[in-house]
């Protein structure tokens, strides 16, 4: 029997088996290197760090503009709900001390007994008094049936006041939870921003800001609103006051959200600018670039608010020679730039 056996041949299984692991472990890697946090993201050029940046701060200026759109809803919401909260207070003060007096009234005729009155003149010693009495009586009842329907119009006021708070503070919450997303965006993307350009070295950083800054040395602000630059060319007093105001806050941070006086967005410099003129601006570049008549960019003059981007997301203040100032970004403080450092939208003279 034994002479029929086969010959036993050498087990490849776990050759096999080994070689199939390789395989595996190498296809995993493979696989992490290009999908997972293994693989390392492709080296970017400074050039290209800066169109990555340039394009996140243009977009977290869109959201930054809808958040001070949405915080000036927000805010006007809750004034006009803390005005009807007042009223409603006022006018419940005024509905207790009503009800206070029916009540008093009410109790009064308890106590009387209320005895028929052709009674109480039968049984009276002065019927001529008593008949005095009872057309006085008359007439406060007049006046009661009076007050009662008063205090019943005051509970429909009351109750529609209410109503209308409940509006606002609907109106007020959905504010809120607006305000809250666009923060979320803006923070987003500021912050994916900054991991960028912290790729880069201190130089390349500075390669890539080529605009001119302007500091708060000595003279700098003197030589940027020299006589004959800006401040003489301007329509009025109005727009002279604003652009020296933009002057003097050279150097200033960008800070989205800010109106001042230390640190400012876009939209809230302009609106700081003019307010220290005398002159009250919307909030957002949306709306300020309704604010007054629009002008053509041959026609600007110092003081004419500058657009940039075709949703009117940023906006400058123009001080002449084709030249504003505006609050860039978080990289970069406010600042002398040429117009044509963004894509140009639009202008609007206020004053």
């Amino acid at each position: 029997m034994a002479a029929h056996r086969k010959p036993r041949q050498r087990s490849t299984g776990g050759g096999t088996a080994r070689t199939a692991a390789t395989i595996a472990l190498a296809g995993a890697a493979t696989a992490t290197g290009f999908d997972g946090t293994g693989h390392a993201e492709p080296q970017l050029t400074p050039g290209q760090v800066k169109a990555k940046v340039d394009k996140l701060y243009q977009e977290a200026e869109v959201a930054t503009e809808k958040y001070n759109g949405a915080k000036e809803k927000a805010e006007a919401a809750g004034q006009r709900l803390k005005g009807l909260q007042d009223q409603a207070a006022r006018k419940e003060e005024r509905l207790n001390t009503a009800r206070e007096a029916l009540g008093a009234v009410a109790s009064a005729q308890y106590r009387g007994g209320g005895l028929d009155p052709a009674l109480q003149l039968a049984l009276s010693d002065d019927p001529d008094r008593y008949l005095e009495n009872a057309e006085f009586v008359e007439r406060a009842g007049n006046r009661q049936q009076s007050a009662v329907a008063g205090v019943r119009k005051q509970l429909r006021e009351l109750e529609q006041l209410r109503g209308a708070a409940h509006i606002e503070l609907t109106s007020l919450k959905s504010r809120q939870t607006e305000l809250k997303r666009h923060k979320r965006t803006i923070t987003g993307k500021l912050g994916t921003a900054r991991q960028l350009l912290s790729r880069l070295t201190a130089e390349e950083r500075a390669r890539l800001d080529g605009s001119p800054r302007a500091s708060r040395a000595p003279g700098a602000r003197d030589t940027l609103a020299a006589p004959g630059s800006a401040a003489s060319q301007t329509p009025n007093s109005r727009a002279a006051a604003a652009v020296s105001y933009a002057y003097q806050k050279l150097g200033s941070p960008y800070v989205w959200g800010a109106t001042g006086p230390n640190a400012f967005d876009c939209s809230g410099l302009v609106q700081a600018a003019y307010r220290s003129a005398g002159v009250s601006l919307p909030r957002t570049t949306y709306s300020q670039i309704d604010a007054g008549r629009r002008v053509s960019r041959s026609e600007l003059r110092p003081g004419d608010l500058v657009f940039f981007y075709a949703g009117i997301s940023h906006v400058g203040i123009y001080v002449g020679n084709g030249q504003m100032i505006h609050a860039p970004n978080p990289s970069a403080p406010v600042r002398v730039a040429p117009l044509d450092e963004m894509p140009y939208a639009g202008a609007t003279r206020v004053v």
